[in-house]
């Protein structure tokens, strides 16, 4: 399945949302800032987002993910505060071409907890512990991701080419967070909410919120019915000049009289008593014979004396490039949760013997073998042996 939709199937969405009286939801406090077509357009904006945006999920946490139809409002930082009681993730996304602005997306500390642990390889259990730097590295890579293929849509649906900055994530207590500022400016004042109901297979079942600042709304918006505008206009004139009557073609010109066709001369009665000829030998013969030059193909001998050395390279002309020399002391594997259990101190033991010869590696491949020197205050090693 393609992240990325056609602009013939958003129009189908557009299209069919409208037919069934729109696939919006509303609480009734936009109606001040927003039209009623606005409304629908940014709802219709939001839902195809983030339905390549849920595509997207599922190829990361290879989980059923399904984020419903939105429902847009008007709301302030107040009514964030209210809804989320614990420390919630936002997520910081910026537009850097097409669009002026950015938006933030809001996501309860559990949900976050079974993302990353999925992207990890886990089963979406694994929920012990704090949310710390590998949780918000996590749910960023995941964000920028889905974010993308979102940006992409939105490049289809304005006609213009879309891109974001990598989003930034913080875990915010939101009772402590004053006014929203912090995350970004536009949260002081009010702002679009749209929430969708988020569900990955049976670990998810909660809400996912985007905010969005008025300004940037209205601008996607009209670009959304422009672009729709323009599109239904185009269509109407392809239809008026499909339906308009063909030219009725010029009469042609009288045809000049033609000189009426020689008779082919006949050829001469077989013999009595010889058989007929047939057709083809009657025309190889009525046909004069022409005369063709035939010469036998001449080929060069296969002479030549071949060099019995080649000559020496030059080497000189790659003496300069710069090579990576890396001395490997050991190696060893370890699990995420051994990784994340690391502290100072820890002691990791290596598959190399005490004073067994070390590993000398130029741009990764192994080249030699030597032992560990102290000179003067730095490390160095000296080549024992040559790897053939």
């Amino acid at each position: 399945m393609s992240d990325v939709l056609s602009e013939e199937e958003i129009a189908a969405l557009f299209a069919q949302s409208n037919a069934e009286g729109g696939g919006v939801a509303t609480d009734g406090s936009i109606g001040n800032e927003l039209s009623d077509q606005e409304i629908d357009t940014i709802g219709e904006v939001a839902n195809i987002s983030m339905g390549t945006a849920a595509t997207t999920l599922f190829s990361l946490v290879n989980k059923k993910v399904d984020i419903s139809t939105p429902v847009v409002s008007l709301a302030c930082w107040n009514d964030i505060v209210d809804e989320y009681e614990k420390p919630c993730v936002l997520i910081k996304i910026s537009y850097t071409k097409g669009l002026n602005g950015s938006n933030v997306l809001v996501l309860s500390e559990h949900d976050v907890k079974v993302i990353t642990d999925l992207m990890m390889g886990g089963d979406g259990t694994n929920l012990d512990g704090e949310l710390g730097e590998i949780h918000l590295s996590a749910i960023s890579e995941a964000m920028n991701q889905m974010m993308g293929s979102s940006a992409t849509s939105l490049s289809t649906m304005l006609n213009m080419m879309v891109d974001i900055s990598p989003p930034s994530s913080d875990l915010i207590d939101l009772h402590e967070s004053g006014d929203g500022s912090e995350i970004d400016d536009f949260l002081k004042e009010t702002f679009v909410k749209i929430t969708f109901k988020l569900q990955i297979g049976d670990l998810v079942d909660s809400f996912l919120m985007q905010l969005y600042p008025i300004p940037l709304v209205k601008e996607m918006c009209s670009s959304v019915i422009s672009n729709m505008e323009d599109d239904s206009e185009s269509t109407v004139n392809d239809e008026a000049f499909a339906e308009e009557p063909a030219p009725a073609p010029a009469p042609e010109p009288a045809a000049a009289p033609q000189p009426a066709p020689q008779p082919a001369p006949q050829a001469a009665p077989p013999p009595m008593g010889a058989a007929p000829m047939p057709d083809m030998q009657m025309q190889q013969m009525a046909m004069p014979q022409q005369q063709v030059n035939v010469q036998p193909a001449q080929f060069q001998p296969f002479a030549g004396t071949y060099p019995t050395a080649l000559q020496p390279e030059n080497i000189d002309l790659i003496m300069d490039v710069p090579l990576e020399v890396t001395v490997e002391l050991g190696r060893t594997h370890k699990s995420i949760q051994e990784i994340l259990d690391f502290a100072p101190g820890t002691i990791l033991e290596l598959n190399k013997i005490a004073g067994e010869p070390i590993d000398v590696l130029v741009n990764g491949k192994y080249v030699a073998k030597g032992e560990v020197v102290v000179i003067e205050e730095s490390f160095g090693i000296r080549i024992t042996e040559i790897m053939k």
